[in-house]
């Protein structure tokens, strides 16, 4: 069945048969040392070469020897050691699982199958490593076919296979086979209630992780490291921080993981600021962050726009030999993105040496973000020419280029090669992305055509692209009538009540905003407070209309009033018309100057040289008035102003912006 290839020196082996080994015992030991030593660093062949009349005369050095093929994961020396252990003899039951074990951790599943039918006798052990094999590739159903024909299992036996569906995200058949071990009176350990705890939360279904949790204190395991931080992370993913937080601080020790549990729980739960704050203490506790760490916390600089401490975690990754992780560098391609320097986002990505789909799709879509969908077609072009079959993620950013670019007909295309080549099936996002195109170029039936038309439910995100279409063409009657849509779906949408105010207030339809604005307050529905923040030596500084508390406000207000007279001078108007309160045109334009992107770009054009970029970033839409006030600041200043909003980057130059007026 395997076939001798003579890497060994055979006639060595001839020989040291003949040779009698005669060591004290003291020598023997130290021999036995540096045997092991050899083969933990996967030095097979030299250790075979030195020590071949021990391994002769005690062939249980060859388990040893199998562990450093696994090590070295060469499965032409696994083999050769094989053919070796048929020559001499001594393939037991023993030497058979090691076989068994160690070509199923060299994934060789055809082999491990081979082996284990040709095997005279088997136990569990030899039928738990076939399992692990069978779930490793992905063969669920076989793998259940073995676990049914097994006339005697163990918990390692159920451990394989819970964990099995478990990690396919089969979490309903996983819970429901640990019921079935539980009720047949196997004691689980840590590893299984590890791997149902982690399937709670992939339902997640805080109350049956809950029942998990109490099982858990039942059988004495809370303060286990491995079933502490996965319940932290079932109670987290099944919406409960508080429940995470808890169950990480009643560790009486925290390892790496339980750190990196409490982390990705604050990131995902929204809380930025709390996940740098805990990787620092992890730091000053002693804790090497791994690639799951700096996956998160560089996430966390994307979220709050701290480009500052976004370079310098970039730098600890790079000391900590992450950045080889793919992982890591799509993360990093898109922090650089949303914080506004698409330059590192390329940079990061051409100095990338492993390349996967997930990196690929990264850089796409922070072309488009920025507004350059034409380097963003290239790219996708380029993945195609490398092999690289694209998903629907890939098509997402692709589009969502497109749309922000206003290239139609491209977008179009590559719509029906998604549908037509690739098979795919578009999501909402997909659709809602040609729906933008359309309304981009004045398409609207044809947007709203697509929508009561598209397979998938309609969400209140695609009527709102529609919405804001209906604004900008100033199509009020459709714009009535997509409100409609958008308070179907989402009734407490104060966003959609205030968009179509402004549609009707283009409009000149007073009485239609005023019974608006009536509507909204007897709904107790209020609009969204505008907060802008800016980063000034490496500092975040947060502004909002109406907010007095920063210490530099009175500063702020000269430089604004004497910054919009140089903008009146060069001829800036600004729209009053827009600010739908009842106010004198003074209040009026007061309010409009005093909007929070202004207070935060004032302040960084008073605390920024000339030459260097300024980035802010808003929690809501960009105001035309602000917009158009942005773009004379720049060419005032000659500076460049970079403005992340919720819809995309504008990149503010010489008193024009990349969005082309339309976001």
């Amino acid at each position: 069945m395997f076939r001798f290839h003579s890497l060994f020196n055979t006639q060595l082996i001839k020989t040291t048969l003949l040779v009698s080994t005669s060591t004290s015992r003291t020598g023997a030991s130290e021999s036995r040392q540096e045997f092991t030593v050899l083969c933990s660093r996967g030095h097979v062949s030299e250790t075979f070469t030195r020590f071949s009349s021990q391994i002769w005369s005690d062939p249980s050095l060859f388990r040893h020897l199998l562990q450093a093929c696994k090590l070295k994961n060469s499965l032409l020396l696994g083999k050769q050691l094989h053919s070796l252990m048929i020559t001499s003899g001594c393939l037991n039951k023993f030497f058979s699982n090691q076989l068994l074990n160690m070509y199923s951790k060299l994934g060789e599943l055809q082999t491990v199958v081979t082996l284990f039918h040709h095997m005279p006798r088997r136990n569990v052990m030899s039928c738990n490593i076939l399992i692990s094999c069978y779930v490793q590739s992905g063969d669920l159903e076989s793998a259940h076919n073995v676990f049914d024909e097994m006339p005697e299992r163990n918990v390692a036996t159920w451990n394989a296979l819970v964990s099995g569906f478990i990690r396919f995200m089969f979490n309903e058949e996983g819970l429901g086979l640990f019921l079935e071990m539980h009720e047949l009176g196997f004691s689980p350990d840590e590893f299984t209630l590890g791997s149902v705890l982690r399937g709670c939360a992939g339902l997640r279904s805080l109350r049956a992780g809950m029942q998990v949790h109490a099982y858990v204190m039942k059988c004495g395991f809370e303060f286990d490291l491995v079933v502490g931080s996965s319940l932290a992370h079932m109670y987290m993913k099944s919406g409960s921080l508080e429940g995470g937080e808890k169950a990480i601080n009643s560790m009486p020790a925290r390892n790496v993981v339980a750190w990196n549990t409490l982390i990705a729980g604050k990131a995902q739960s929204g809380y930025p600021e709390q996940v740098l704050d805990n990787y620092g203490i992890m730091k000053l506790a002693g804790f090497r962050p791994d690639k799951v760490t700096l996956v998160s916390v560089i996430s966390s600089c994307s979220d709050l726009v701290t480009l500052g401490q976004g370079r310098q975690i970039h730098a600890e990754a790079i000391k900590s030999g992450a950045c080889s992780v793919v992982d890591v560098i799509s993360t990093l391609v898109s922090m650089y993105s949303r914080c506004g320097c698409l330059e590192d986002s390329v940079k990061v990505f051409m100095e990338s040496e492993r390349v996967d789909l997930v990196l690929w799709s990264s850089m796409i879509a922070a072309y488009g973000f920025h507004g350059r969908g034409e380097e963003a077609i290239k790219l996708f072009e380029q993945m195609e020419q490398e092999g690289l079959v694209a998903d629907d993620v890939s098509f997402l950013s692709l589009l969502y280029a497109c749309s922000h670019c206003g290239l139609t007909e491209k977008g179009l295309e590559f719509f029906d090669l998604m549908l037509a080549r690739y098979g795919l099936k578009p999501r909402c996002e997909h659709y809602a992305c040609i729906v933008d195109l359309f309304g981009r170029s004045g398409h609207l039936e044809e947007a709203e055509a697509m929508i009561r038309s598209m397979p998938v439910k309609a969400d209140a995100i695609i009527w709102k692209i529609l919405l804001s279409a209906c604004k900008i063409h100033k199509n009020t009657d459709m714009a009535s009538r997509v409100a409609e849509e958008v308070l179907k779906v989402d009734p407490h949408d104060s966003a959609s009540y205030v968009l179509l105010s402004n549609v009707h207030a283009s409009a000149k339809r007073w009485e239609d905003v005023s019974q608006l604005r009536k509507t909204m307050r007897h709904k107790n529905l209020k609009k969204e407070l505008a907060v802008s923040w800016v980063e000034v030596k490496n500092q975040v500084h947060q502004f909002s209309r109406g907010d007095r508390s920063h210490p530099k406000l009175k500063e702020i207000d000269l430089y604004l009033n004497e910054l919009t007279t140089q903008m009146k001078l060069h001829g800036y108007v600004p729209d009053t018309a827009a600010v739908l309160h009842d106010m004198d045109i003074e209040e009026k334009e007061y309010s409009l100057s005093h909007h929070s992107e202004k207070l935060a770009i004032d302040f960084a054009l008073m605390n920024t040289p000339n030459g260097i970029p300024i980035r802010m970033m808003k929690n809501l839409r960009v105001c035309e008035n602000c917009h158009l006030a942005i773009k004379y600041i720049s060419e005032i200043k000659n500076q460049e102003v970079i403005v992340r909003d919720t819809s995309r980057f504008h990149h503010f130059r010489n008193g024009s912006c990349s969005c082309g007026d339309y976001w």
